[in-house]
């Protein structure tokens, strides 16, 4: 069984970093497409980052690009989102999700198969 488990996240401050975890079990023994999300009460799932396997090429959105890093480690099955420069708009909650591997960037909803609970993430001033 596919299993995603974010961590991570918290209250941090506005200007500084972050770096989520995401841990990937029951079924990693193969490549998967990965991507991060976000979402809060007042809008829709927001697409955040994506990683293409094979080949790890990654694509951010207009909103944390130039600022986040989308990573991951086969060897302990761990995808990584790091963000710097955070602002208060960044306050959601972030979930990571997996797909069947394709050798381009996902970066729709409706494209994965399996998500974590996700991770709370508050930026305050």
């Amino acid at each position: 069984q596919m299993q995603l488990v974010e961590s991570g996240g918290g209250v941090l401050q506005a200007g500084g970093s972050l770096r989520l975890s995401c841990a990937v079990s029951g079924g990693f023994y193969s490549g998967y497409n990965m991507g991060w999300f976000r979402q809060t009460p007042a809008q829709e799932r927001e697409f955040v980052a994506g990683m293409s396997w094979p080949g790890n090429t990654t694509f951010y959105s207009d909103s944390v690009k130039g600022r986040a890093t989308m990573s991951r480690d086969e060897a302990s099955d761990t995808v990584f989102l790091e963000m710097s420069s955070l602002k208060l708009e960044d306050t959601a909650v972030y979930s990571c999700s997996a797909a069947l591997g394709v050798p381009r960037v996902l970066r729709f909803a409706t494209d994965y198969n399996w998500w974590g609970q996700g991770t709370q993430v508050i930026v305050s001033s």
